[in-house]
């Protein structure tokens, strides 16, 4: 075969060969890989997983079929997370959900370029995730939790459970960088009602007992339990070592009075997680986590689990009730 010819015949092959080519690249692409971080436990936190994934599936996506999903539980220990968040960054994932603001945390450090969705904000731009609600400016975006004036709501329900209350007790803990703002914003609140306030710190599970245990021979006759996964997976725990020390609480989500809490006010949390998989969406279709602001919370849910209260031999006020959007007996 002459050169010419065979010149001809190569470029024949290739006329023909790039088009199988390149379907053959675009059956073997990947489906899109979603990385999720999570502080608390794979069991304490299985109602905010599955509100997230129903609603990715109400939008089309389906783990396995079209979407892949890889998921790092720091089984309630925030210290974990640093090196949870690099593993799912070394994957290259599409993006990321994080699922509380120490998971978002660990995330922003860990990538400045892969897209980040924070089911629960709060305080986001004074933690340096954000530059601004309506123009993030960055890679990270989500939902806010916590809406201004809240930690003072939750004093005002304490002095209306216990009207004569001097002395009220906070559930925090050290490692969620939000808590320091909470505590002070229920501080000034309490302060200005002539309540001392007196702060518990517990870092992961094994901290709750004697936590209790010192609120209580502190004389605080109520405690409010800040939002936080580690609660939120310990919620169980923390609701049985209440009902030991007798110890009336007010937690931020629906799910502590569900678990044997007394009261709740704060966010809803299902509407969080559903509103992440709608960010997931956007981004999955080209969005920028730059160009979609932060949203704000759209409800805030009182319950009331009057089972509890009796057995605290607590009264729940008539006016508390009336404005309680369930109440659980």
């Amino acid at each position: 075969m002459s050169d010419v010819r065979r010149r001809e015949f190569i470029m024949l092959l290739v006329a023909v060969g790039w088009p199988l080519a390149a379907r053959g690249q675009q059956a073997l692409r990947k489906r899109p890989l979603l990385g999720y971080l999570i502080t608390g436990t794979k069991g304490g936190l299985t109602h905010s997983v599955s509100a997230f994934l129903s609603r990715l599936r109400d939008l089309g996506y389906v783990e396995g079929q079209n979407i892949d999903i890889v998921t790092r539980y720091a089984e309630a220990d925030s210290t974990r997370l640093p090196v949870l968040a690099d593993e799912l960054v070394q994957l290259r994932p599409d993006l990321i959900v994080a699922l509380d603001p120490p998971a978002a945390l660990a995330a922003k450090k860990a990538t400045a370029s892969i897209p980040i969705v924070a089911a629960i904000l709060n305080d986001p731009v004074r933690l340096g995730l954000i530059a601004s609600y309506a123009r993030p400016g960055g890679n990270l975006t989500g939902i806010l939790s916590q809406v201004e004036g809240l930690p003072g709501k939750q004093v005002e329900i304490a002095q209306e459970l216990v009207p004569a209350i001097t002395v009220i007790g906070v559930l925090a803990n050290p490692a969620n960088a939000t808590h320091a703002y909470q505590r002070q914003e229920i501080e000034t609140a309490a302060a200005a009602k002539g309540i001392k306030v007196i702060a518990a710190e517990s870092r992961w599970k094994g901290d709750l007992e004697p936590v209790f245990k010192s609120l209580r021979a502190s004389e605080v006759r109520l405690a409010i339990v800040l939002r936080d996964n580690m609660f939120v997976s310990e919620r169980q725990r923390i609701a049985d070592l209440a009902m030991t020390m007798q110890l009336p609480t007010i937690g931020s989500q629906n799910s502590y009075v569900e678990a044997g809490g007394l009261i709740s006010y704060g966010v809803e949390d299902s509407e969080n997680h559903h509103r992440a998989a709608d960010f997931v969406d956007k981004i999955l279709k080209g969005g920028k986590p730059t160009d979609l602001p932060v949203e704000f919370p759209t409800k805030l849910l009182l319950v009331v689990n009057l089972k509890t209260a009796k057995a605290l031999g607590l009264e729940i006020p008539p006016t508390l009730l009336a404005r309680a959007d369930e109440v659980i007996e």
